[in-house]
């Protein structure tokens, strides 16, 4: 993996800090324990396919195959983000953690980690792809 592509990590990592605590402060008050934790999923879902959408260009994935290997480099650190600073630095502990994977409570933070694994693929998929649509014409 390029130091890039792991650079565009880094900057996801805040922003998922930041919805933690917009979750946290603002969503759950308003929306509940169980629709805060969906929709804070479903907000950086959105935000990790903005980034990446904003970054492939820069990253300059050679081929899909080579941002599929983004998405595995993103995946193995996300989820050792998750687990060892969740668990080291930010004190949660580990039931806490795996709670979050458990989708027989509603709990659907896999998303995270399979939006972080895909996205670079399905951003440089849709970038070729619509690189070989046609151009429109002005038609007045």
């Amino acid at each position: 993996m390029s130091l890039r592509a792991i650079a565009v990590w880094l900057a996801i990592v805040p922003i998922a800090i930041a919805n933690g605590a917009v979750r946290e402060r603002l969503i759950v008050p308003a929306a509940g324990p169980a629709a805060g934790h969906v929709i804070s999923t479903l907000m950086l879902c959105a935000a990790i396919l903005l980034v990446t959408w904003l970054t492939i260009g820069w990253m300059r994935p050679a081929s899909l195959r080579d941002a599929a290997r983004i998405g595995i480099g993103w995946l193995a650190l996300t989820m050792a983000f998750e687990f060892l600073a969740g668990h080291y630095v930010f004190g949660t502990s580990w039931d806490r953690l795996l709670a979050d994977y458990n989708l027989a409570d509603g709990r659907v933070w896999i998303l995270i980690p399979i939006m972080t694994a895909i996205a670079p693929w399905l951003v440089a998929r849709a970038r070729i792809t619509s690189s070989r649509a046609p151009v429109p014409t002005y038609m007045p």
